[in-house]
């Protein structure tokens, strides 16, 4: 069975516990979110030891996240970057400046 996973970023949750699995078709997809974009470094090599085949990243990590779990798996399986176009830019901008209050509790997040 191909097993790939997706990992994103999303406050108070358990990288294991939260997980959401779909298998169809001999394919396993792992949506697997994660607490900080710091903990995505060890989600992946625990990923990759469960046998994941593939990870992509959720455009919300920057690209020092994304070198960092790279860096992490090695040439052991590929990791791939969600980006974004550059007309894009003001809709992501507005999406991680709510993400940012919302985390950091401010009101009318």
């Amino acid at each position: 069975m191909i097993t790939w996973a997706s990992i994103y970023e999303h406050p108070s949750t358990d990288p294991v516990a939260d997980r959401v699995v779909m298998e169809r078709a001999g394919q396993r997809t792992l949506l697997v979110p994660v607490p900080a974009a710091s903990d995505a470094v060890e989600v992946a090599r625990l990923l990759v030891d469960e046998g994941v085949t593939l990870i992509e990243l959720c455009g919300g990590f920057t690209l020092h996240d994304a070198s960092r779990v790279m860096e992490a798996v090695g040439d052991r399986v590929p990791v791939g970057h969600v980006t974004f176009a550059a007309d894009a830019a003001p809709g992501v901008a507005a999406y991680a400046a709510a993400f940012q209050s919302q985390i950091e509790g401010e009101p009318n997040a």
